[in-house]
């Protein structure tokens, strides 16, 4: 019980200083991020402080680029809003009308109540406004990441201190850092690869604005098995409002092709045993760590908890905690090393 009544204290309090703590936690991810390519340039024999300025200067062009485009994107999007309501409204009267007619008497007041695309369209637009405020106030941001990488050098020689004067082994925290850069950096290309392709499928079909649907595709693809369909409904909402069922059936089957194709095939291999949680544990730690953190909370949940899983996963005493929060595959694969052990 006091431990308990200890996390709900700490809970409440991260809760309260959200404002500072989400934009650390943020930092933090992306500094794990850049500290690959930096890596990547010191070994072609750049100086790290070159190579430091590298990755910070085009870490702030992207970050400028992505509020401009989000931007511009929100103000040409925000002005065809009235017209995409006004078809999706006349859409979704033809068919409750035809249905009517083939006698199934649907109350069209009703439904019209229950099923309401122009909210999808007036959240989709607050989520861009929300995503261009984020990159629009980054500044704290990018001094915590500058001296996050100017200080990373530092980690291992601390580590090592801390060794010498507690005795205690601690040479697993690299595995677990190593294990986390890892997930985020093979995740972020993924999410990238997931974008391009989107942005190409809607660039044949002829959907508007196919780079910014690709944007939100590949921010969403951040969050497993949510994410994509989340990503999927105002695009594919715009396809059948300008061209009509059968362009909206062809964005629906691009989402779900590319989404199964990378997400259900291609990157678990990739990924590794270890780096996937279950679907529950995915919706559970978006509503969780979307009501510690906000949208940042939101946006890190699954990365956050699977922190959390690879960190309990190398503590015996916690390790059950890593199990429940893992796949059924990854249970299985645990009880036959445990039953192998117990043959031997």
């Amino acid at each position: 019980m006091i431990k308990l009544a200890a996390l709900i204290i700490i809970l409440a309090g991260v809760i309260y200083a959200k404002s500072i703590i989400a934009p650390l936690i943020l930092a933090l991810f992306i500094s794990i991020i850049c500290a690959q390519p930096i890596a990547w340039l010191e070994k072609k024999k750049i100086p790290k402080w070159l190579a430091l300025i590298m990755v910070l200067l085009g870490l702030i062009c992207l970050f400028f680029g992505f509020s401009i485009f989000i931007g511009a994107a929100l103000v040409s999007f925000s002005s065809n809003v009235m017209q995409y309501e006004s078809s999706l409204k006349t859409i979704i009267n033809s068919f409750i009308q035809y249905l009517n007619e083939q006698g199934l008497h649907i109350p069209q007041d009703q439904i019209s109540n229950l099923v309401q695309p122009e909210k999808i369209l007036e959240y989709t637009i607050k989520a861009l406004n929300g995503l261009f405020k984020m990159a629009g106030s980054s500044m704290l941001m990018f001094f915590i990441i500058f001296f996050i990488l100017t200080e990373q050098g530092s980690f291992p020689v601390k580590a090592k201190a801390i060794m010498f004067v507690t005795d205690k082994p601690l040479t697993y925290f690299s595995t677990i850092i190593d294990n986390i850069r890892h997930y985020l950096w093979i995740k972020t290309l993924f999410c990238l690869l997931s974008g391009i392709l989107i942005y190409l499928s809607l660039l044949i079909i002829g959907v508007h604005y196919p780079l910014l649907w690709a944007l939100i595709v590949f921010l969403m693809s951040y969050i497993p098995h949510i994410g994509s369909i989340i990503a999927a409904i105002p695009a594919v909402l715009v396809a059948l409002v300008q061209l009509g069922l059968g362009s909206a059936l062809w964005t629906l089957g691009s989402f779900i092709l590319i989404n199964q194709v990378l997400g259900n095939f291609v990157e678990p291999r990739v990924m590794g045993k270890g780096l996937n949680l279950s679907a529950l544990v995915v919706f559970l730690s978006l509503l969780f760590w979307g009501l510690i953190l906000g949208k940042v909370g939101m946006f890190l949940s699954v990365t956050i908890t699977l922190s959390i899983k690879i960190i309990m996963g190398y503590n015996e005493k916690t390790q059950w905690i890593a199990i429940l929060l893992g796949t059924s595959d990854e249970a299985k694969t645990y009880l036959m090393q445990k039953d192998k052990k117990h043959a031997k």
